[in-house]
């Protein structure tokens, strides 16, 4: 696969938000990126349970508002807001936490649709640890999975642990944990908390030992 990494690096818009959820402090991990498609088939490819099996993961349930819906081997929770071409809205339910995903669409000049993701999560001991990346990393990697369908629809999905093991997957990482660090320096944390942070993060996805300063 010719996979240029700074290409991929640079197509994702990061930020973190400071906000409150229910009263009680919470973090946004926001991520857009904009992709050479039509805002119809990008939404197709998001929300329809046989073209989001091609590229992140397979889904079951009911895919409408009010619906339950499951990943397979990951989230499940329920769809709280749809409007198409546009948004949708659900929470993101993992063991004992649930958190909260907005997903926006929009066109982007010619040719171009773009695809905004705001991942709300209370504060917890794991923020502490890992910061936006823990999240953000992953969603990237699913935005990039996007790409690689929207640009090839008929193509088999990509060897997941493949790639993440692989020189050009891990300087993806790499560079993924590093932009989340910069996101959470932005956003008011301590910058050293924040970068010791980004390096367990990249530590986790890669499986290699955190990069000592």
């Amino acid at each position: 696969m010719n996979f240029d990494v700074a290409e991929h690096q640079g197509a994702t818009e990061r930020a973190v938000s400071v906000l409150q959820r229910d009263g009680e402090p919470a973090r946004a991990v926001i991520l857009s990126r904009s992709y050479h498609t039509s805002l119809e088939d990008l939404w197709d490819a998001v929300t329809t349970s046989e073209r989001l099996a091609r590229w992140f993961l397979p889904v079951t349930g009911e895919l409408r508002p009010g619906g339950r819906y499951r990943l397979e081997g990951n989230a499940g929770g329920s769809i709280t807001a749809c409007g198409r071409p546009w948004h949708f809205a659900l929470t993101w339910e993992f063991g004992e936490d649930v958190s909260w995903v907005e997903v926006r669409f929009s066109q982007d000049g010619a040719g171009r649709a773009k695809l905004t993701l705001t991942h709300t999560q209370r504060l917890s001991e794991h923020w502490s640890q890992y910061g936006p990346g823990a999240t953000g990393v992953g969603w990237e990697l699913g935005l990039l999975g996007l790409a690689f369908h929207l640009a090839r629809p008929d193509a088999l999905k990509p060897d997941e642990l493949a790639f993440a093991t692989s020189r050009d997957g891990k300087a993806f990482i790499r560079g993924s944990g590093e932009g989340w660090g910069q996101a959470a320096v932005a956003s008011g944390e301590e910058p050293d908390a924040a970068r010791a942070a980004a390096k367990r993060t990249i530590a986790f996805y890669t499986g290699e030992p955190p990069e000592l300063d």
